[in-house]
């Protein structure tokens, strides 16, 4: 796991140094960069295989001619180096995966990039035609950011190193921040700042003289179905588990697995201990609040398993004052709260390793979030006149708001605002913050005019249009989530969570063939009625404990409602303070005060909504 920044056309070699210095945290054991011809490349390195400087970066190949940067790890590189020498045309002076896609690259070139299985993202400089190839790996694990600027090309694996370039502008994209307050995040391609974007997954480019030549997809998400019984798909999928988790223990630096106490990460941790001639590490963190503690469960599958446990219990102190800097890092404003657990663990593992395995990506492949079956609810209540759907939402309103993690009322209200959108949108508003409705309210008069009126939800109507499964189904719904939520909420907390703490995080769900494994397999098994990831439960039953596998779905959260009228109340009202707001002109004061009273006074629970304000305003502090 690494960084890498560059561009191509108007820079200088010290361009590069503080573009790379700018995230060197992503890689702390060294940083380089170096100049080929117009082109900058530079590179922070977190060393995880092949600990030798011969593997440092750039790298060049023996003939010179071909230059990379590469971020993250191709775990089948040693059979693709294998297939290499047997064609008796290449040497390798090292040991790791870097060099190998050099020689794949001279190889097959485009054509390389199906054979590779592996979280990357690359930039690789092909002298003999002055070309700049660049490829992010299916899934987008791996970050990318670009943007063309007055003639140059400018990249970074974040936002922060291509601003770094002097002939990049930091301005604020508005129909940017619109999707923000939608989806809580910034939905890709787009960024937060005008005129920089984010490279899709699965997609390459090629690049001359500063100038994009062509933007491809080299694979795409199918989820068409095939004909396969339930003891089969059972055994398909258990071995297809087992493979990916042994790929991703490759490392010549200590190693370890989350262990939150759900059925993801338990059974990742289930087979990383089945692979494993000594006792793996495990990591998990509790909390002080029992409502949002899961440690007790994460003890119960170490013991189960067998693994070397270690536990933090965090006292509510340790969040709080962990905000300030943590946020003052994020480059694009980012209000999935989860991130700061996340760090903390991240934060916690790095103590005694420097890689660790997730559970990330069963929930969006094997529909395991509440949404989906929250989706069901939804098309019977549809049919409902609107004054009863208007006369229910009265009714939730009355119910008292709660701080527990995940309650009754604030699910019930969740789902009830779903109905003033569309079936395709109403998933994105289920997990996401402010309704168009609200942001009419929110906006102030110069932001919705230069808006002229877009809902925000721009992102989903793109993912499906032209798609196959634009459909209203399960497969529509997971598509979405795979291609919004998964990519630009659940990846980009780990990536940022973890690496600014200089660790490396797997996700065996997301290797490719257990992707494509789950994705052709019929609707039945992913979800049954209300249950969903039944075929991982059926798989996992007898390997875990039944306590773990029927248990239901609970967030990796932190009790922001209750933080919010208390420990957190100085700080928003600092940061949403009616004077700012009206002097910054983004938000119509007097609603965000009406916000900020119904929650402090306990009428309502806007914790999302109000935190989705706080973290912009954060971000706008950080930029000046």
């Amino acid at each position: 796991m690494c960084g890498i920044a560059g561009f191509q056309g108007k820079g200088t070699l010290d361009d590069a140094r503080r573009m790379i210095g700018r995230i060197a945290y992503r890689g702390p054991d060294l940083q380089d960069a170096v100049m080929v011809d117009d082109t900058g490349l530079a590179h922070a390195r977190l060393s995880i295989i092949d600990l030798s400087h011969g593997a440092d970066q750039p790298m060049k190949d023996a003939s010179g001619e071909l230059t990379i940067v590469f971020n993250g790890e191709i775990y089948n590189y040693k059979s693709l180096r294998e297939g290499l020498l047997r064609t008796g045309r290449y040497t390798f002076r090292t040991d790791g995966d870097t060099e190998v896609l050099l020689y794949l690259f001279r190889e097959h070139g485009e054509r390389m990039l199906p054979m590779l299985n592996g979280m990357f993202v690359f930039a690789l400089h092909d002298a003999r035609n002055g070309e700049l190839f660049l490829a992010r790996d299916r899934m987008g694990k791996k970050p990318f950011h670009y943007s063309e600027a007055n003639g140059t090309f400018v990249f970074g694996s974040e936002l922060k190193a291509v601003l770094a370039h002097p002939e990049v502008k930091n301005e604020i994209d508005l129909t940017s921040f619109n999707q923000y307050l939608t989806f809580e995040y910034v939905p890709t391609p787009r960024s937060i700042v005008q005129g920089v974007r984010k490279l899709e997954p699965g997609h390459c480019l090629v690049v001359k003289n500063g100038r994009i030549l062509s933007d491809r997809a080299y694979w795409t998400i199918d989820l068409t179905k095939r004909s396969i019984s339930e003891s089969e798909a059972t055994a398909q999928l258990d071995d297809a588990l087992l493979k990916a988790t042994e790929r991703r223990l490759m490392s010549d630096v200590p190693l370890g697995v989350f262990l939150s106490g759900g059925i993801d990460s338990s059974a990742i941790a289930y087979y990383a201990q089945k692979s494993s001639s000594t006792r793996i590490n495990t990591f998990s963190i509790g909390f002080d609040e029992a409502s949002y503690d899961e440690s007790d469960h994460a003890r119960l599958v170490a013991e189960r398993i067998g693994s070397d446990h270690h536990v933090e219990i965090l006292k509510q102190r340790d969040s709080l004052d962990l905000i300030p800097d943590l946020y003052a890092k994020l480059d694009e404003p980012f209000a999935d709260a989860s991130l700061i657990p996340t760090h903390l663990l991240s934060r916690f593992a790095r103590k005694h390793v420097t890689v660790c395995l997730g559970g990330d990506g069963s929930d969006e492949l094997l529909a395991g979030y509440p949404t989906f079956g929250a989706d069901r609810f939804r098309k019977l209540f549809s049919t409902m006149p609107h004054a009863v759907i208007n006369a229910m939402k009265g009714m939730a309103n009355m119910l008292p708001a709660s701080d527990k993690n995940i309650s009754f009322d604030f699910k019930l209200k969740q789902f009830l605002r779903g109905f003033e959108l569309d079936a395709q949108h109403v998933n994105t508003l289920w997990l996401g913050s402010f309704t168009p409705s609200e942001k009419r309210s929110l906006l102030s008069t110069e932001v919705r005019a230069s808006l002229n009126n877009a809902h925000g939800l721009e992102p989903i109507d793109d993912v499906l249009r032209g798609s196959p499964w634009a459909d209203n189904s399960l497969n529509e719904i997971i598509y979405v989530f795979l291609r919004t939520y998964l990519l630009d909420d659940i990846l980009f907390k780990v990536d940022r969570a973890s690496m600014y703490t200089s660790l490396e995080v797997r996700a065996p769900f997301m290797d490719v063939e257990v992707v494509e494994l789950i994705n052709s397999l019929p609707d039945h098994f992913k979800r049954q009625g209300f249950n969903g990831k039944y075929l991982l439960k059926k798989v996992m039953r007898g390997k875990l404990p039944d306590a773990i596998i029927d248990r239901p779905k609970k967030g990796f959260g932190i009790p922001l409602s209750s933080w919010l009228r208390k420990e957190l109340r100085p700080l928003c009202e600092e940061l949403l303070n009616s004077q700012r707001l009206q002097r910054e002109g983004y938000f119509n004061p007097t609603y965000v005060e009406r916000l900020k009273k119904e929650h402090m006074t306990g009428r309502a629970n806007h914790r999302k909504l109000l935190w989705t304000l706080m973290v912009f305003q954060m971000w706008l502090d950080q930029r000046k």
